[in-house]
């Protein structure tokens, strides 16, 4: 079937329509596209496609630094020119908060600012996860291909910080010639850099129980020059497998990053925005948001270790700030230890079931894939906050949530600025005020 790309989705693929006006999602097509594609899916409305040849190549595509695009999961707009992914990325907000959230087009325009971006499309991650294979009894480590039962052998990836690239082809050598001598029982590698602090952590994640750890300290020691190598034990079931302990093998057992003003040291199952450049812009953004004075309370909801509440804190008389993840928890009293700030009650637990029983003034949250529960909403709502910054990595969820807002008469949105930390992929962060209504 001959089909003309004329947008992108959020996620990897091309939309198309048929003569007949049917969508149809085609994978390995970029906008501006047109394709000979293989229908694999012909549902009721919609299709989906593989791209068999490209026929007539977009103005828009570009030669990526990356020979693994279309095969590796990591980068799927890697071929297509970075003020297309902009573009494409505010086109997704908008056709999100149209379509889900149900906002008219002149709300939206109203709503909408210009993306916000950094200089760096490439070399701006600051972590990459290997994932490990064994095939024809050999053992090796790679990257998850867009084949979710894929593995793609790299010595290199574009995306990842260019002051410690050579890391991962150490690392996976090293880690491959070890794990052909026995077994390490890998569930998956985590390697973080920073190019401010000079930090570099291997992680290991591995079922507890015995392990190798001299063996494997001096192995990694000698090949890569790491100021952190640890061990993170997990257990449970393979869908909700949880972190039972972490032990550092070498080095300082901790990942040091400086974002803003702040240095941050976070523990390997801790989460920390992948972009730090990028993700100075959303604390940018939701500073503008709430605006915080030095006689406010804030409450920063689903914290983590703490990217917005050492800003937050350092602008208002108080702040309470809630957190379920354990080593997350952990890692922000740290982190609040090492700005020296004493203003934060750190409340680990669900956002809902914690929720913080003092009033506020200002209000940040920053929730996972899933969006806000209604019950969170709810009691959002029940605050005195004259402010709330929104911060999402989900567009249909965001959109889905600021309808809630809106139904229940308490919130509205002012304005939504996205945020591309993520280029050369279809994810964006978005960060929305929304004021007392």
């Amino acid at each position: 079937m001959r089909l003309t790309i004329d947008t992108m989705t959020y996620g990897p693929d091309g939309l198309a329509r048929t003569d007949e006006g049917k969508a149809v999602f085609v994978s390995g097509g970029l906008i501006g596209d047109t394709v000979e594609a293989r229908i694999t899916d012909d549902g009721p409305s919609f299709s989906r496609a593989v791209v068999e040849e490209v026929l007539e190549p977009s103005a828009d595509r570009v030669q990526a630094p990356c020979p693994f695009i279309g095969i590796c999961g990591g980068c799927p707009w890697g071929g297509l020119s970075h003020e297309s992914q902009l573009a494409a990325k505010e086109e997704n907000l908008r056709s999100a908060l149209t379509r889900i959230g149900k906002f008219s087009p002149e709300e939206v325009a109203e709503l909408m600012r210009p993306i916000r971006h950094t200089k760096e499309p490439w070399e701006y991650r600051n972590k990459v996860e290997l994932a490990p294979v064994r095939e024809g009894g050999k053992f090796r480590l790679g990257m998850h291909g867009r084949d979710a039962n894929q593995v793609i052998k790299v010595d290199s990836c574009p995306l990842f910080d260019k002051k410690h690239a050579k890391a991962i082809k150490a690392v996976t050598g090293a880690l491959g010639f070890l794990g052909n001598s026995r077994d390490l029982e890998l569930e998956r590698v985590g390697i973080r850099s920073s190019r401010r602090t000079g930090a570099l952590e291997i992680a290991l994640w591995t079922p507890t129980g015995a392990f190798p750890r001299a063996q494997v300290s001096r192995v990694l020691s000698d090949a890569v020059r790491a100021t952190s190598v640890v061990r993170v034990m997990s257990k449970g079931e393979k869908r909700a497998r949880r972190v039972a302990g972490v032990e550092a093998l070498a080095g300082e057992g901790s990942w040091t990053e400086k974002i803003g003003e702040e240095n941050m040291r976070l523990s390997a199952p801790s989460f920390f925005q992948v972009n730090t450049k990028a993700a100075e812009i959303l604390i940018d953004l939701v500073m503008e948001a709430l605006d915080p004075q030095p006689d406010e309370f804030g409450i920063d909801l689903y914290c983590g270790a703490g990217t917005f509440t050492l800003p937050l804190a350092r602008r208002c008389d108080f702040v309470s700030a809630v957190e379920s993840y354990g080593p997350a928890v952990r890692d922000l009293r740290r982190n609040l230890d090492i700005a020296n700030l004493t203003n934060v009650d750190v409340i680990g637990g669900d956002a809902v079931r914690e929720f913080p029983d003092e009033d506020a003034d200002v209000l940040v949250v920053d929730p996972p894939r899933a969006g806000l529960a209604p019950e969170a909403i709810d009691l959002i709502a029940s605050t005195s906050a004259r402010d709330v910054a929104y911060v999402s990595c989900d567009p249909a969820t965001l959109a889905r949530d600021l309808r809630r807002f809106v139904e229940e008469g308490t919130f509205r949105p002012v304005w939504a600025t996205p945020v591309d930390l993520f280029p050369q992929t279809f994810h964006c962060e978005t960060v929305v005020r929304l004021t007392r209504a």
